[in-house]
Parts: C-alpha cells; structure tokens; sequence
C-alpha cells in the first residue's frame, strides 16, 4: 500500500500547485470512468456531434448548479431554484407571445425577477432567522401556486430568432453551452481572485467571525443569493428558448438535480469550502452518465438510483476523509 499512499500524496501536491482541491479528484475520476464505459458501450457517444450536444443540453443544470453553489458557499441551500425556473418561463412565454417586439426587454425583466426573487429568499432567511430551507420552500409553494393559477398546461410563445440560445451554434460550438462556461469562468474568478469572494467563503465558514473581521455578512449573503436567482432565471430562459412555450411544470425535476453536482462537486453543504469547478465537473458528470443510459435504453427512473448512488458514493468519500483529519 506505499506506492498508493506515495502516489495519493503526488496527485494531492500536483493538485494544490494547479490550484485545485484534491477534492476534484474523485469527480474527475468518475467523469473518466463515465467517458470510458461511454466509449466501450456505444458507437455514438463518442462523436464531436453528441459531445457537444451533451454540452448544450447540459447548459440548464450548469446555470441553476452553479447559482446553487454560491447559496451553498455561503452557507445556504436553494429549494425554490425549480419554481423560480418555472416562473420565469412562464412569465417570459407569456408576455412575449402577444409583444414578440418585446423580447429584448423582457429577457431584461426577467433576468431580473430572478434577480428579485433570489434577494427576497436571503433577506427572509436573514431577517427572520429561519433556516433558507424552509424559507425558500414557502417561495416554491408561492410561485408554483401562483403560476398554476395563471396557466395548468404549456403556454405563450417566443419568436423563432431567440430558438437560437438554445440550438444556435458558433461553428461546433453550442451558443448556451458556450454561455454557461463563460459564466463558470466568471464565478470561479470572482471567488478566486476578489475581496467579495474571499468574503463569501469566509461567511460560508464563520459568519461570525467574518463578520468581527470586519466582513458584511448580510450583503455577502444577499449577494449570493441574488446571484443564484438570476442564473435560475436564465436556465428559464435557456427552456423557452428550447421548447418554445412556457410549461408550468418544466422546473419541478431540476431543484434536486442542481443539488446533485454540488455536492459530487466536493462543495461542503455547510459552507465555506469547494470551487465551483467541481461543481461544473459533477454537470459534466450527470449530463454525459444521463446521455449514455439513453443511448442503452434505460428508464428514467432507473437513471434517477444511479445519479442517488453517485451521490452517496462522493458523500461517503468526502465523510471519510473528513473523519481523517
């Protein structure tokens, strides 16, 4: 067992001098078992063609995960992040359908409700001391109420240009997959490299401490949670842009599939500690492990056990190693 303790060791030290948590190694290890299973067991999964219709498809769960991590990093959890999604889709198909020449403004509009809706989630967790679990569920029952008042079948329209978010390309490129990436990139700087990154971390690990270092935890915190409700809101956008209607339904499977990467991501559910790269790997991960299941006919539900035993499999690492030291 020395050449496996020696060889963790070297792997752990080439890790921290690229600046990355060892913690990515078992999502990248999966990532690499999945791409291997994938090549072996179909003819299609290893083309540029599927690769990158992988990656375009995979843009929901990025934009939603990644607005997860930052509520996570800060100590919080999201449960509204599928009402939010479906709202906004919602709100846009609706609006635009009879003011196609509005399209650009509402985009605006509902960006921002997003916005809106994530802020209004971290000051209710805030002001009234309620844990973000139970405040951002009663925003779930709200908007979902409120939209199945409205509409309880897919609804609205959108014009065939903004098709192009969804399915446009620039060369093999998918244009949302290209979107989603830039906006990981901007997140992972944000945190890398800011004094307001530094800070959502340090909330994320101490709230009180940060806060006597002189850190403003409450805008750090609303940040985040700002932050989370306008990528959720995008995701929408990305979902209308696809389908072209708005579904009142559509959101209900993502709340806990953008739980899913976050935490085989490595990020710790109570704060303070992962990268959202992780969190883009463990996108990678689901989307490519979904893609290839369809492609050998297996059932949803049955894709739904594997993502759980994937879950369990990165917690009982994380736990164990957690226990060492």
């Amino acid at each position: 067992m020395k050449w496996y303790s020696k060889m963790s060791r070297r792997i752990g030290n080439s890790l921290r001098r690229l600046h990355l948590d060892p913690s990515l190694l078992v999502v990248f290890v999966l990532l690499v078992i999945v791409l291997i299973a994938g090549f072996a067991l179909s003819d299609r999964f290893g083309t540029v063609r599927n690769l990158m219709n992988v990656l375009e498809q995979s843009a929901a769960l990025g934009f939603v995960s990644l607005g997860q991590s930052l509520v996570v990093l800060v100590g919080g959890i999201d449960l509204s992040v599928g009402a939010v999604v479906t709202a906004s889709a919602v709100l846009m198909a609706a609006v635009v359908d009879s003011n196609p020449e509005l399209m650009i403004p509402i985009i605006i509009v509902v960006l921002a409700f997003g916005t809106l809706i994530g802020y209004l989630n971290g000051y209710l967790t805030l002001k009234t001391g309620v844990h973000p679990l139970i405040v951002t569920i009663g925003t779930a029952s709200v908007l979902n109420g409120l939209v199945l008042l409205y509409t309880l079948q897919p609804t609205g329209g959108v014009p065939f240009w903004f098709e192009e978010f969804a399915y446009g390309r620039i060369g093999p490129l998918p244009i949302a997959g290209v979107i989603m990436l830039i906006c990981f990139a901007a997140v992972w700087y944000l945190l890398k490299y800011t004094t307001l990154g530094r800070s959502i971390y340090a909330v994320g690990g101490d709230e009180e401490a940060a806060r006597l270092t002189g850190i403003n935890s409450k805008r750090t915190s609303l940040f985040a949670y700002s932050a989370c409700g306008f990528f959720v809101a995008l995701a929408g956008a990305y979902y209308v842009s696809r389908t072209g209607v708005g579904d009142p339904r559509l959101g209900e499977p993502i709340t806990l599939a953008s739980i899913t990467p976050v935490i085989v991501g490595g990020l710790l559910l109570g704060g303070g500690k992962g990268n959202v790269l992780g969190t883009l790997l463990g996108v990678f991960l689901i989307s490519l492990l979904n893609n290839l299941l369809n492609y050998m006919n297996i059932s949803t539900f049955i894709q739904w056990v594997v993502q759980g035993l994937i879950i369990l499999f990165a917690v009982s690492i994380y736990a164990s190693k957690v226990k060492k030291l």
